[in-house]
């Protein structure tokens, strides 16, 4: 956890002392390529060379420079009396995913008759096949010969009887791909390790991974900053006596994209924006990657055929400046848009069949890295831009191209894209649902092809989550210390509250996209599953990180919504598991999970199978698979 946190407020520190200067020197732009023909990229090696000499020219002057305003203020600082002291100045899939087909790294995925498990630094697996319930498998999710210390395995995918687990390795300064062979019994075996350099990817709500079919799509940004000799991103097969020069360049200079922007950047944040690629059926892992260079963006997303990075230029004596860049996940070149504003996360984007990208942008905000998506401030407006309006990055999205809407109140920002409708609202800021919260923040809904007025919905509370049920949606919220479920019918060129569902004396226990489940069976009803905690046990953006409570279960009927249960964790499950890596849940512990007619509840490490009992879920049976525990009896 401190190698998270110090690595934001290292790069915040830095950021802050240096200044905002230009780079002279830039690149031809490569082929003169027409406006709508793409990004350029370098022609070759030593035209990548030349830039990145004139860069380095630039940074060693910069530092220089520095340096001497340091030293001058020094010596011109010296009082001949002590000088007063200044005053003190008073964060069938079994995945919840954004966009079908396309899987997110997540801590619990299906592989046949077995459930899959990522927790605390090691894989498990689950029989679940004909009617059992058993552990089968454990073992570390890092490599043979690595030390975990100091990384963070948060990610898995199972992509055919291949499990990958994605981590992020402080000490080793890159993103780990660690590869295990699952058999049809459930069994794991180690078959390789992968160090692929990169910057940190973390995020409190997005993913950094994807897996189309049997490819792996990872977007890792990589910052330049003028160092001497930068390493561009590579991979490395790990082997106990691995050394730097074992990493093989998977990204070459005609492979390096940039903007007009990107070029005149300050040196220390230009940024390589990377998508690789790795086929996961492959015997030995083949990765390749493309990049953009441009400033840093911490807001992507993933469509069925693209990657989508939005940039930030935060500029000290003007407006922001943003480029919006398209990365197709063929081999084509990737395309970028001059936009303006900072969408609230991954949710604010939808790449619609009708050859339009919306996205859902603040005036000003960090982005989503940490906890940036909660900290958006400013008007909102929806930019709905036709994707062949992308091209070389020097055209920009027309005025026309941006909607005015109704701004939000500060707080936790929730936005989702559900048929033709955008949904967005906000809660009140906090760790907890206060019994003090005040209510009445409207929740808005819009159509964004349509240009009917948006309308606006007092719920009564605050919008933390909002989800999918079917071709309507769900907004989950507290209001005075209660968790508050809302179902909004979405009908034609209306939309309506429902019904009101409330949980007394309740909160989210995970705030991620993957903690909620909706299983519909048919087109009016279904089951809900989202983890919560009670009094006491915190609740909110964070409350992941204090262990499991219980998944409640909601039935719906044609959006009326009736509580139908929980499956709780129990104290048997509280073991030393004596963890050597990951040991902070930042993805959660807790998922509801539904499998044929099956209801199950990861809840830690438990495994809660519930039945139907009338119109209610109750507890069948439980298995534990903590480390060193012995199963749970039925």
């Amino acid at each position: 956890m401190a190698s998270r946190i110090g690595v934001v407020l290292v790069a915040a520190l830095v950021a802050a002392a240096c200044g905002h200067g230009g780079v002279s020197g830039q690149v031809a732009r490569a082929g003169a390529a027409p406006v709508d023909s793409g990004l350029p990229a370098f022609a070759d090696e030593a035209a990548w060379q030349r830039w990145l000499d004139r860069v380095q020219a630039r940074a060693r002057a910069e530092a220089r420079r520095q340096r001497a305003l340091v030293s001058a203020e020094s010596l011109t600082a010296l009082p001949a009396a002590p000088a007063p002291a200044p005053a003190e100045a008073p964060g069938e899939s079994i995945t919840n995913l954004q966009t079908a087909g396309v899987d997110e790294g997540g801590i619990v995925k299906r592989h046949g008759e077995h459930l899959v498990v990522l927790r605390r630094g090691r894989l498990f697996t689950v029989r679940i096949g004909g009617d059992d319930l058993a552990p089968v498998a454990m073992v570390d999710a890092f490599g043979p010969g690595v030390d975990p210390s100091d990384a963070w395995y948060d990610e898995m995918l199972v992509g055919g009887d291949t499990v990958v687990v994605i981590g992020y390795s402080y000490a080793r300064g890159g993103t780990e791909l660690v590869l295990f062979d699952i058999d049809a019994g459930g069994g794991l075996r180690h078959r390789d390790t992968y160090h692929l350099r990169s910057n940190d990817y973390y995020s409190a709500g997005n993913y950094a991974s994807r897996l189309i079919g049997d490819t792996l799509v990872l977007y890792t940004p990589y910052r330049l900053g003028g160092h001497a000799e930068p390493q561009l991103p590579g991979l490395r097969r790990w082997r106990p006596d691995a050394l730097p020069g074992d990493f093989r360049r998977i990204l070459p200079a005609t492979r390096i994209f940039h903007t007009d922007d990107g070029l005149e950047l300050p040196p220390w944040s230009m940024t390589l924006h990377t998508v690789t690629r790795c086929d996961l059926a492959a015997a030995v892992l083949d990765c390749s990657a493309t990049a953009v260079l441009g400033p840093p963006g911490r807001v992507f997303y993933v469509s069925a055929d693209s990657v989508y990075i939005w940039t930030t230029r935060h500029d000290r004596q003007g407006p922001n400046r943003s480029v919006l860049v398209r990365m197709p996940l063929d081999d084509g070149a990737p395309s970028a848009l001059l936009t303006r504003g900072v969408p609230i996360d991954q949710m604010s984007f939808l790449q619609g069949d009708d050859g339009h990208l919306n996205v859902l942008v603040s005036d000003v905000g960090p982005g989503e890295g940490m906890w940036g998506g909660d900290r958006g401030s400013g008007g909102l407006a929806l930019l709905r831009v036709a994707l062949a309006r992308f091209g070389d990055g020097r055209a920009a999205a027309p005025p026309v191209a941006y909607r005015r809407l109704p701004d939000l109140a500060p707080g936790v920002r929730a936005n989702r894209y559900i048929g033709d409708w955008l949904v967005y609202g906000s809660a009140p800021w906090g760790w907890h649902n206060s019994p003090v919260d005040k209510p009445g923040r409207p929740l808005h809904a819009l159509r964004p092809a349509a240009r009917e007025p948006v309308l606006s919905i007092d719920l009564g509370h605050g919008a933390e989550r909002i989800e999918a049920l079917s071709g309507h949606a769900l907004v989950v919220g507290g209001a005075k210390g209660d968790l508050h479920f809302s179902s909004l019918r979405l009908d034609g060129a209306t939309a309506s509250l429902a019904s009101v569902l409330v949980r007394p004396q309740a909160a989210q226990a995970e705030s991620r996209t993957h903690g909620f489940f909706y299983r519909p069976w048919s087109a009016q009803e279904g089951i809900i599953g989202l983890p919560i905690v009670g009094p006491g046990r915190g609740g909110g953006r964070m409350a992941q990180l204090h262990g499991s409570a219980a998944v409640l279960y909601l039935r719906n009927r044609d959006l009326a919504l009736a509580p139908a249960g929980e499956l709780a964790a129990s104290d048997e499950a509280s073991v030393d598991d004596h963890c050597r890596a990951s040991c902070v849940d930042w993805y959660g512990n807790a998922r509801p999970i539904f499998i044929g007619d099956r209801v199950f509840a990861l809840l830690g490490y438990e495994l809660v199978e519930g039945r139907l009992a009338g119109e209610r879920i109750v507890e069948r049976r439980r298995i534990g698979f903590a480390p060193g525990a012995a199963a749970i009896a039925d």
